[in-house]
């Protein structure tokens, strides 16, 4: 199964593991607002599997609080997708069904798909938690990895990752993730090594994006006007 290269590249500690099935009864209850949602989550997700949860107990890494959020706790969790799921929107629903940041590997066939969202207090309701942006890899087959796949598998492992607190953690691996995007790109695999350089490499990214999509407007204004 593809899930176990990514779970492996994690080198989860023993005493993070959780393994044990989450029914899609409690995704349908708390992440899926609309009656359409339901049906993505019910038609569209075969199982999901509780694989890990790190704490400050079981890896040796501080919570975080600030006035924004607070992260006691990072869920690992594995989606085994049907062939008529749509994964984008299934993807936002479980990130945003699990109170604490999420880990999230899900499967298509042969195929995964790596997400992470930070998340914060809401600012409207209090007590309650929202995500930020989706953060993902576009799918690719773990067991068959490029070049930078591969590096980038290499640099998931708790131990490259930064251990100020668990936020430090998470913030790690969406970096890595923005990394792989970049490579699919640049050619090369490269995390940043400091807070500055991720925050540069997030900018450069969304520049990237704006202007492939200013060219796409661009490109079909002109042949509008060539008909």
């Amino acid at each position: 199964m593809s899930f176990a290269v990514v779970i492996d590249a994690m080198a989860i500690p023993h005493d993070a593991r959780v393994d044990q099935r989450v029914p899609k009864r409690l995704l349908l209850e708390h992440g899926a607002p609309t009656a359409a949602d339901k049906r993505q989550i019910q038609d569209g997700v075969e199982e999901i599997l509780w694989v890990a949860a790190f704490k400050p107990t079981n890896i040796g890494v501080q919570a975080f609080r600030d006035d924004v959020r607070e992260y006691l706790e990072i869920a690992v969790l594995t989606a085994t997708l049907r062939a008529a799921a749509k994964p984008t929107r299934i993807i936002e629903l479980l990130h945003r069904a699990i109170r604490f940041p999420l880990v999230l590997i899900g499967a298509c066939g042969d195929s995964v798909i790596l997400s992470l969202a930070h998340k914060r207090w809401s600012q409207g309701e209090g007590g309650k938690v929202v995500i930020e942006d989706v953060r993902r890899t576009a799918p690719f087959r773990p067991d068959a990895p490029n070049a930078e796949e591969a590096l980038f598998l290499a640099s998931i492992g708790l131990s490259s990752l930064p251990g100020l607190d668990l936020f430090a953690l998470y913030q790690g691996w969406i970096d890595r993730l923005a990394a792989l995007e970049a490579a699919g790109i640049t050619g090369a695999f490269a995390p940043p090594d400091s807070a500055k350089r991720a925050s540069a490499l997030r900018d450069g990214l969304g520049t990237h994006t704006r202007l492939r999509r200013d060219i796409a407007v661009l490109r079909a204004q002109a042949a509008k006007e060539n008909n």
